[in-house]
Order: structure tokens, then C-alpha cells, then sequence
């Protein structure tokens, strides 16, 4: 007589914003580790293509929807198929925006764009978040949002950009609370990240002042979207009595400057 052996539900996650950086690091680093991943975009629908073949290539079931965070309606339906059986495991809430206003540009605010900035990067957390709840209390999941080192301390961003990660950090601990004891909700605080971001940043200055950055870093380089995607493995999935922390990466810059 063939004994039947129970079976598992394979392990879920979704990644919002991931078609490229953070998220695309944070989903392919899921997958690697075995969990069937949702990844999540807006308007860049080629680099979601490139991201899910990516995936693919690492071997499991992985989709790609797109949503606009900031749609209350849009965000029930990609939740509904992120998943399926009521139930998720991970979800690291990364979307985000920015602003072209300069950091010191006060009179410059056009408040229409800080709506939009808030729009993505608060309001669509706490809608992801609260559509995603039911599933992770199901499975005692956990959260990791996406903050910035702006977000505890000045930096060269615009205003609303440092405005909406504070309140990301403030919404980690906030909701860390409200979904306990079933679920533990961390966030990661990155320092300087090469690349497009910090490009469009400091303009000109970039590599000047990214070398400048790296130079009084104790770890002596800036942060890579691999670094924080690691971060962000290791608080959803390795950390089980850690909740409403703020994870900052930067190589102890933050700490020793």
C-alpha cells in the first residue's frame, strides 16, 4: 500500500515596484530561495518582461501584474492574484516615487507632485498592506518595507521624497503593532545606492560626490541593490522575533559620520 505524504503549499511573496532595483533584486532573491514570486510595475512594462524571463531562468511559477499602488481597486485584484489561496508569505512593499523639485526648493513645491509622491509611496502602502493582511495572518507572514536612510536623517532628496519614507518608518512600527502577533513588519532604511537614482540625484556631481560618500564609509563602498535585496531576505524570512525595526544599510556610514 503507497503511503500518501502531505503536501506543502509552495511559498508566495510579492514584490511591489520590481521591475528594476531594489525590487528586481528582492524578487530575484526570493525566487532563489524557492518562493514563487509576484512582481509588480506601473508603466515599465519591458523591464517587468526582462525581470519575469529572469525569474523563469531561476526555475518555479512567477508572474508579473501591473497595478498602480495609488488605485485602491487595482491593488485588490493584483493581491488577489498574488494569491490565489488566501494565502502569502512575504510581502516587501518597495514601490515608490519621487519628485524633480530640489531638496531646497520650497517655494518651487508643486503640491499636486507631493500628492502624487504620497500617493505611491504612504498611501499605497498602507492599501497594499491592509488587501495583503488576510493572507499573511494566514500564513504568519511577514512584511519588509522600503524606507531610506532620508527618511531618519537629512540627505540630498527632494522634500516630499524625505517626507513619504519618514512615514514609511513611522507606518513600520505603526503597523508591526496592528498586525501582531501573526505577522512581523521590518523595514530597510538604504544609504547611497549607485545607480540611476542617485544619478538623476546630484546630476553633475554624481561621481564625485558617490566617491566622496564611499571614502568616508567605514566599509569603504556605496550600497548595491543586491545588498538591500539580502537585507530584506533576511528580515522576511530569518529574523523571528524582530518586528517594527528599521534595518539601516549603508555601510555604517550613518553610524560613524
Amino acid at each position: 500500500m503507497t503511503q500518501t505524504q502531505p503536501t506543502t503549499d509552495p511559498r508566495t511573496a510579492l514584490v511591489t515596484g520590481s521591475a528594476a532595483g531594489i525590487g528586481r533584486a528582492a524578487a530575484l532573491r526570493l525566487a532563489r530561495a524557492g518562493y514563487q514570486v509576484t512582481i509588480n510595475y506601473s508603466r515599465s512594462s519591458q523591464l517587468a518582461e526582462q525581470t519575469l524571463a529572469e525569474l523563469h531562468a531561476i526555475g518555479g511559477q512567477h508572474q508579473a501584474v501591473r497595478a498602480d499602488v495609488a488605485d485602491e481597486q487595482a491593488v485588490r485584484e493584483m493581491v488577489t492574484l498574488a494569491a490565489p489561496a488566501g494565502r502569502l508569505d512575504v510581502l516587501v512593499n518597495n514601490a515608490g516615487t519621487t519628485s524633480p523639485t530640489a531638496p531646497q526648493a520650497l517655494e518651487e513645491i508643486d503640491l499636486a507632485d507631493w500628492d502624487r509622491v504620497m500617493a505611491t509611496n504612504v498611501r499605497g502602502l498602507v492599501q497594499v498592506t491592509r488587501a495583503c493582511a488576510p493572507a499573511l495572518r494566514a500564513t504568519g507572514g511577514s512584511v519588509v518595507n522600503v524606507a531610506s536612510i532620508v527618511g531618519l536623517r537629512p540627505g540630498p532628496q527632494p522634500l516630499v521624497y524625505a517626507a513619504s519614507k519618514a512615514a514609511v518608518v513611522s507606518l513600520t512600527k505603526t503597523l508591526s503593532a496592528v498586525l501582531a502577533p501573526q505577522v512581523r513588519v521590518n523595514a530597510v532604511a538604504p544609504g547611497w545606492i549607485a545607480g540611476d537614482w542617485m544619478q538623476r540625484t546630484l546630476g553633475e556631481n554624481y561621481e564625485r560626490l558617490m566617491d566622496r560618500r564611499a571614502n568616508h564609509t567605514p566599509l569603504r563602498r556605496n550600497v548595491t541593490h543586491e545588498d538591500v535585496a539580502e537585507s530584506i531576505y533576511m528580515l522576511a524570512v530569518s529574523h523571528p522575533f524582530v518586528t517594527g525595526e528599521i534595518m539601516v544599510i549603508d555601510g555604517g556610514y550613518s553610524a560613524t559620520t
